[in-house]
């Protein structure tokens, strides 16, 4: 029955949103005996599902349903009066559930720490007062003041501003500023920032400047920690919230201002599940409490450097570097033709003994982790790949074992080559493990630290090694993307980046401006105290142009050369994407599935350019054939239109059911 049904005034029609993955929201009806307790909109109640008995949230109280009252169920259960999430920051997840076509049950369940899903109470203590004894603000030079003034100025309304500071240029003590000028005024702050693994170093910079409680929210917590920070939050206790990407939904009671640091980062977009940009919902959130918000970096994402073009935003800049640093030498080093050893040039090695020798720290950046990429037979080309992924096996010498870095299968070496019987197995291209040892035999005194998944598990294992590196007994520090950014070591002279052609020369349209904000962010690691910076940049492409204008220039120069590119091409941010992904045991699934989605996107007749179905860049990963669909338009509305009118239609066709899909908007990933 579709016609709409009128009830009784004593008939109370509650909309549910449920967690489940099904896009709609559920009628039931308030029992007469609950009447008196009716429950506010953002309350959660019990209700049947199915055979389940589930924890849902009020969307809408009513007095009509679509449905026949008879095929209403009552609910369960109402677990509570007032909504625990408050007005603006439900307004801020309904508005995502719609952008990012993910349903609203599911997001208002995460939103929740898991301690209160499960229904859990928690008490908060009364905080103590602090013992800390606060840092006195640095003093500051004049672009440093000029943004804080620009900013404060605008407390208590919406303005977006870009911190747009060389890297070591002081970002973090303007934060600080901004900080204490928001509690001055009775306000909270919340601060994003990319990785887990810069929280610890963030803190206690914080907890050293302000003797206040401080709400700290990431995935590594505890779930009491977690409820009890996000309570902290809520009932303005916290006057500052620090976290990754999650705390973006940390109710506050005073907003006002937010802060993301390192914008840029890609992490501030979740790749599974829910597929949103935290820092583009931070700045909906900040429309929403009419707060200004500052996004903090040394490189620009291309999207915002266009909004700044576009007037959106407002630019702050910080020229120069804080104090007496100078801003480093960047050399690029032509190594074609030239004998390396196990990836190292001879100028190479003799720029980390000099360097050595002066006393001070080297750092060394590859993005690979383990001995090798591949082991292969030169006889007759066979090389180990993972069986559930179309990738090669890792070498990994510390335990002599192959890894798949995708499903983290494991295989023992073979002594001889499987298809050929040959035994010269031979481990080709680099890995972090690979150049640790040829450092170990170059430099056998120093104390030299690896920095990577393998050696870092937790977070004190990380606190540890950089403490070693800050204490001096760390002489070369070899790493991954961890020590890309946010680190600050002052004896630190020389920065090396091994291999950046693999990344000069990808199929992903992203990758330039990656390996741009990379060389930049891990440049700006060397020469933060009152030595000298030097970074050197190993290439067989050192006539790239990108590369030489970033170098030889600066990054605005190499955004603008990019902004022309992605302009001719009509790629982000001139035009918009969504990206729909399948995945399934067998190919065709996948394929039959997005062909299906290909013809309801066709019935729409809007202005959609819709690219496959096509394999994904890593067709088979974790024993799933994937491929996907590409749409773009360049109207947001349209997009959002096409999806809107869709999306019910694909999740209700049965092919729906043979595979796994999701929908990525405003992808940042393609594999």
């Amino acid at each position: 029955m579709n016609t709409s049904q009128l009830y009784t005034k004593q008939q109370i029609i509650l909309r549910v949103a449920i967690p489940s993955p099904l896009r709609r929201i559920f009628d039931y009806v308030l029992p007469e005996t609950d009447l008196e307790f009716a429950p506010s909109i953002g309350a959660r109640v019990l209700v049947p599902f199915g055979r389940q008995t589930l924890t849902g949230t009020i969307t809408a109280i009513a007095d009509n349903s679509t449905w026949p009252i008879k095929q209403l169920k009552p609910i369960v259960q109402v677990l509570e009066a007032e909504a625990l999430i408050p007005n603006k920051l439900r307004e801020l997840l309904l508005w995502a559930s719609n952008y990012y076509q993910y349903p609203l049950g599911l997001l208002l369940d995460s939103a929740m720490p898991a301690w209160f899903r499960k229904n859990k109470t928690l008490e908060l203590k009364t905080a103590l007062p602090s013992t800390i004894i606060p840092t006195t603000p640095l003093e500051l030079n004049l672009a440093q003041q000029q943004a804080i003034d620009q900013v404060t100025a605008n407390f208590g309304i919406f303005k977006p501003f870009l911190l747009d500071g060389i890297t070591g240029s002081g970002k973090t003590e303007v934060y600080m500023q901004l900080i204490a000028a928001a509690i001055a005024a009775n306000k909270q702050t919340l601060i994003l920032i990319p990785e887990i693994n810069l929280t610890p170093q963030t803190l206690a910079r914080f907890q050293q400047r302000f003797p206040v409680p401080i709400a700290v929210l990431h995935s590594q917590i505890t779930e009491k920690t977690r409820a009890t920070a996000w309570l902290q939050a809520k009932q303005g206790i916290a006057p500052i919230i620090l976290g990754t990407r999650l705390a973006t939904f940390t109710p506050m009671k005073n907003p006002g201002l937010f802060i993301i640091d390192e914008e840029h980062d890609l992490s501030f977009k979740q790749q599974d599940h829910f597929r949103y940009s935290a820092r583009d919902l931070l700045l909906k959130r900040a429309q929403l409490e009419q707060c200004p918000i500052v996004l903090g970096t040394a490189t620009p994402a291309l999207e915002t450097w266009h909004n700044v073009k576009q007037q959106r935003y407002q630019r702050l800049v910080l020229p120069v570097r804080a104090g007496v640093a100078q801003k480093p030498v960047i050399e690029i080093v032509d190594i074609r033709h030239k004998k390396l050893d196990h990836g190292l040039s001879h100028y190479l090695l003799a720029q980390i003994k000099e360097h050595l020798d002066n006393k001070n720290q080297v750092l060394l950046f590859l993005n690979r982790r383990g001995y090798a990429p591949v082991i292969m037979c030169f006889k007759c080309g066979w090389h180990q790949t993972c069986q559930r992924c179309d990738s090669n096996m890792i070498l990994h010498a510390h335990n002599q074992t192959l890894r798949c870095h995708h499903c983290e299968a494991q295989t023992a070496i073979p002594s001889a080559c499987p298809k050929c019987a040959d035994p010269g197995i031979t481990a080709v291209g680099l890995g972090t493990q690979r150049i640790e040892q040829a450092l170990a035999k170059h430099f056998p005194q120093a104390n030299i630290s690896r920095v990577d998944r393998d050696t870092v598990h937790n977070k004190k294992q990380l606190e540890s090694m950089l403490d070693a590196v800050h204490a001096g007994t760390t002489d070369i520090l070899i790493g991954t993307q961890m020590l890309a950014k946010g680190h600050h070591f002052p004896n630190l002279s020389l920065v090396a980046i091994v291999d950046i052609d693999s990344a000069l020369f990808s199929a992903d349209f992203r990758a330039t401006e990656r390996i741009g904000q990379l060389i930049t962010q891990v440049a700006g690691r060397a020469g933060r105290g009152n030595k000298l910076g030097k970074v050197i940049l190993q290439t067989t492409h050192p006539e790239n142009i990108l590369l030489n204008t970033l170098v030889h220039k600066n990054y605005h120069e190499f955004l603008e050369l990019l902004m022309q590119e992605r302009k001719a091409t009509k790629l982000p941010p001139y035009s918009y994407q969504a990206l729909i992904r399948a995945e399934a045991k067998n190919p065709a699934s996948a394929n039959d599935f997005l062909n299906m989605v290909k013809q309801q996107l066709a019935a729409c007749q809007l202005q959609v350019n819709c690219q496959g179905p096509i394999p994904a860049p890593m067709e088979k990963r974790q024993g799933f054939y994937r491929a996907q669909l590409l749409l773009q338009t360049d109207k947001r509305k349209i997009l959002q239109t096409v999806l809107n009118q869709t999306l019910p239609n694909i999740e209700a066709h049965k092919l729906a059911r043979s595979v796994r899909w999701s929908v990525d908007v405003d992808p940042l990933d393609m594999y």
